[in-house]
C-alpha cells in the first residue's frame, strides 16, 4: 500500500501488457495474462505455464487465479480458447490467500479437475478468514480498531456480520498439495524453487527458476510500490513488517538479471537494486515516524506520515494495519513504547 518516493532503478523489457482476455509470451512456455480489479491497483496479473515434457508439453500450470468475478471467468474462457492449444489445465498454483489471487481457486480446480498447490501457511489461512465471522470475530474486530483510534463514525463496515473476504472468494478448495521452501516444483520439466516472503501474508510462496532466469514474484517484490504490510484483529501484537524485511533475504542468491514476474505492474529486471529500494522506503518511514512520536500519536494518527493518499472507509483497514506495523516495528526495537489513553492505545517515542 506505501507508496515509494523514490521511482526504482530497473529496466522493463515488456512495456506494453497484455489486453484482458490475451496472453504475452515472455520466455518458452511462459505466458502473461491480466485481469482487471475493481479496487487499486486496477488489474492483477497472472500467469500460464506450458507443463509436462520439456519438449513436448502436455498440459498447463496456472499461477493465481483472479478475483472471483463474472468478467474473470469470460477472460479465462477466452484464454482457454485461445492458447491452451487442446492441452488441459492440470494444476494451480496460488501463490498466497488474498482474494485477487485466490478468487477463482474453486472454479478453476472444478472446471478442468486441477489439482490446487499453495502453502499449508496459505491455505490454512484462506480456510480461517473465510470462516470468520461469529459474534466473537466481530467484536475482536471492532475492540481491535476502536482501540487503535478508529472513531465511532468510522468503525460501520468493522462491525458487519457479513464475511467480505467470501466476496472475492466464494470457496476454497477443500483438498491442497503443500508447497514448502527450497523443495523445488517442477513444471514443463524445469525445476522452479519456492522462496518464501512473509508479513504481506504467512507464507506468499514466490517461484525462482534458475534455468529460465525467472523469479514469479507475486505481491513480494512489487516494482512500484510497496506491498501492505499489516496488522490485523486476529494477531494484534504482530510484527509484520520485521517479517517483511527479513524475508528479503531469502533473495539474496537470485541472480541480479533476473526477470522478475511481479503479480501488479510490469515485469522488470534489477531484483536487488528493488530490495535494496525497499529497504530504505520503509527505514525513511520508520525513522520519520520515531522523531513525530515525541508527540504520542495512535495508529490512525500516523497516516499523513505514511501515505500520500486520502484513507477513507475503503482503505480505512488496510491503513490501520500498515501504521501498526511501522509502530509495532518500533516497539519491538526499543524504539516507542505504548501506553493506553482511555481506550486507546498511543505510541510514544523513548
Amino acid at each position: 500500500m506505501s507508496n515509494d518516493p523514490t521511482p526504482p532503478r530497473l529496466s522493463y523489457p515488456h512495456v506494453t501488457p497484455p489486453e484482458p482476455g490475451t496472453t504475452i509470451e515472455l520466455a518458452p512456455g511462459i505466458h502473461w495474462l491480466r485481469m482487471p480489479l475493481p479496487f487499486p491497483p486496477d488489474h492483477i496479473n497472472l500467469w500460464l505455464l506450458a507443463d509436462g515434457p520439456r519438449d513436448r508439453p502436455t498440459g498447463w500450470t496456472i499461477v493465481d487465479a483472479g478475483l472471483a468475478r463474472d468478467d474473470a471467468k469470460g477472460y479465462w474462457e477466452q484464454i482457454f480458447a485461445r492458447v491452451l492449444d487442446g492441452l488441459p489445465v492440470a494444476r494451480l498454483i496460488v501463490t498466497h490467500f488474498h482474494p485477487d489471487h485466490m478468487g477463482l481457486a474453486q472454479w478453476l480446480c472444478q472446471r478442468w479437475q486441477a489439482e490446487l498447490w499453495m502453502t499449508a501457511g496459505e491455505w490454512y489461512m484462506a480456510r480461517s478468514v473465510h470462516a470468520n465471522g461469529s459474534p466473537a470475530d466481530v467484536a475482536a474486530r471492532i475492540a481491535f480498531y476502536r482501540g487503535n483510534g478508529v472513531s465511532p463514525e468510522s468503525i460501520g463496515p468493522f462491525a458487519e456480520p457479513n464475511n467480505m473476504y467470501r466476496r472475492g472468494v466464494p470457496e476454497i478448495p477443500p483438498v491442497f498439495r503443500r508447497i514448502a521452501a527450497g523443495v523445488p516444483v517442477e513444471i514443463g520439466g524445469r525445476a522452479w524453487f519456492p522462496i518464501i516472503g512473509r508479513g504481506h501474508a504467512p507464507e506468499h510462496a514466490c517461484l525462482w527458476c534458475a534455468e529460465l532466469g525467472v523469479l514469479i514474484g507475486g505481491d513480494i517484490l512489487l516494482p512500484r510500490i510497496s506491498p501492505n504490510v499489516s496488522v490485523w484483529p486476529n494477531e494484534p501484537l504482530a510484527n509484520p513488517l520485521r517479517d517483511y524485511l527479513d524475508s528479503l533475504g531469502g533473495f539474496g542468491s537470485v541472480p541480479a538479471d533476473t526477470l522478475v514476474l511481479p503479480a501488479h505492474g510490469l515485469p522488470y529486471r534489477g531484483i536487488h537494486t528493488r530490495i535494496a529500494d525497499l529497504r530504505a522506503h520503509h527505514a525513511d518511514g520508520l525513522d520519520a515516524l520515531a522523531v513525530a512520536l515525541e508527540v504520542p500519536r495512535a495508529a490512525t494518527d500516523c497516516f499523513s506520515l505514511l501515505f500520500r493518499r486520502e484513507i477513507g472507509p475503503g482503505n480505512m483497514g488496510l491503513a490501520v494495519g500498515e501504521a501498526l506495523a511501522h509502530l509495532h516495528f518500533l516497539e519491538w526495537e526499543g524504539r516507542a513504547r505504548r501506553e493506553r489513553a482511555g481506550d486507546t492505545w498511543m505510541f510514544r517515542a523513548t
